[in-house]
């Protein structure tokens, strides 16, 4: 196999017995095109070969270089939400329990994902690509010498949720020596479940009440514009307006900095969106290329649901409607729910089980 890391560079963390390094590595995307990749990985500060390796996938925070968690300030903390009180932030940032994975001997990767941090629009909620840069930043800390062994599991968020359900579902070539143990869905968004879901569908069809696009179906169509491009355009759905937005802001606005921009231009100059219908079924194919759920997974999955808020970022009918899908492949698929958990409060409400049950894995 080539070599997959690039560079790495030492960097302060204020993670305890803990050394960490921000490092650029070689991935594909699901075509097989050669990207590149930012990422963290965080390691216990003694030296011991064998390591069991977490690969954490972050949720939703851009489209571009302004999303990508490692170019900001102490990128190896915990889990640091956009919505806390006093946060500084405009994206989460940070790996949910980084302490406890130290202290437990764990070695912690975490990539930004192609387009965030490297050229090239970001490949947003195409869950097959986003999963071989979960799984190649692991490749990439195997050629540091820090000990990482071959076993590793991966825990993802939302966007990062679609994005370790996928990881269970690639080709064994993306592995080579790695033996993947079981996968961690919080909240997942994948595409091709989320298409089926009723107000989905609404959104794309541009029926009901007019109102801004939401920000993550904004950039659900233009990253996948940015994986298929021979055969899905801006054009396709968005108004000229809607798609000047796309091309002034992707790389310089953050998912919630981008919402606003969408909400106020819809307001003041008119419609952003314009799904052209004829085009849908090439679009649906796409989702269903770029997509999670489609096969069964080769290891364990564990769905972990927010219920507080059933019409949240990631809509309680989307993870619903994955669990449905894997167990219709046959998938080893089981879940729990946090009731009183909206979207954001999910990560460090049930990372405490995710390691525990990865734990029994190894």
């Amino acid at each position: 196999m080539s070599p997959v890391l690039l560079s790495s560079e030492k960097i302060e963390t204020s993670i305890s017995n803990a050394v960490a390094y921000r490092i650029r590595y070689n991935s594909t995307d699901l075509h097989g095109k050669e990207t590149q990749s930012t990422g963290l990985v965080v390691a216990p500060s003694e030296y011991k070969e064998g390591r069991k390796v977490i690969s954490w996938a972050h949720g939703t925070t851009g489209i571009g270089d302004a999303g990508a968690p490692s170019a900001h300030d102490d990128p190896a903390r915990e889990l640091t939400l956009y919505f806390a009180s006093g946060s500084v932030t405009q994206i989460d940032y940070g790996i949910p329990a980084l302490q406890q994975f130290i202290d437990e001997g764990w070695i912690v990767v975490a990539t930004d994902h192609q387009g965030m941090g490297t050229p090239g629009i970001h490949q947003y909620t195409v869950n097959i690509t986003n999963a071989l840069d979960a799984v190649n930043i692991v490749h990439a800390v195997r050629e540091m010498d820090l000990g990482a062994g071959t076993k590793f599991g991966a825990i993802g968020w939302s966007q990062g949720g679609g994005t370790t359900a996928a990881v269970a579902e690639l080709d064994a070539s993306a592995f080579g020596e790695l033996e993947l143990v079981g996968v961690v869905a919080m909240s997942p968004g994948v595409p091709s479940v989320a298409i089926k879901v009723p107000e989905t569908q609404a959104a794309l069809a541009g029926t009901g009440a007019p109102s801004a696009p939401d920000a993550h179906i904004y950039m659900i169509l233009g990253g996948m514009t940015a994986a298929f491009p021979d055969e899905l355009s801006l054009d396709d759905v968005f108004t000229p307006l809607g798609k000047q937005i796309f091309l002034d802001n992707y790389n310089t606005a953050p998912v919630h900095h981008l919402g606003d921009i969408l909400t106020r231009t819809w307001k003041h100059q008119g419609a952003i969106m314009d799904v052209k219908k004829d085009k849908l079924p090439l679009w649906f194919q796409a989702f269903n290329k770029a997509s999670a759920a489609q096969r069964k997974p080769s290891v364990p999955v564990l769905v972990l649901i927010d219920g507080q808020d059933p019409n949240g970022p990631c809509p309680l009918p989307w993870q619903l409607g994955y669990i449905e899908a894997i167990k219709e492949l046959g998938g080893d698929i089981s879940s729990s729910t946090y009731p009183d958990c909206d979207h954001f409060a999910l990560p460090q409400a049930s990372i405490g089980e995710a390691l525990t049950w990865l734990n029994a894995k190894f």
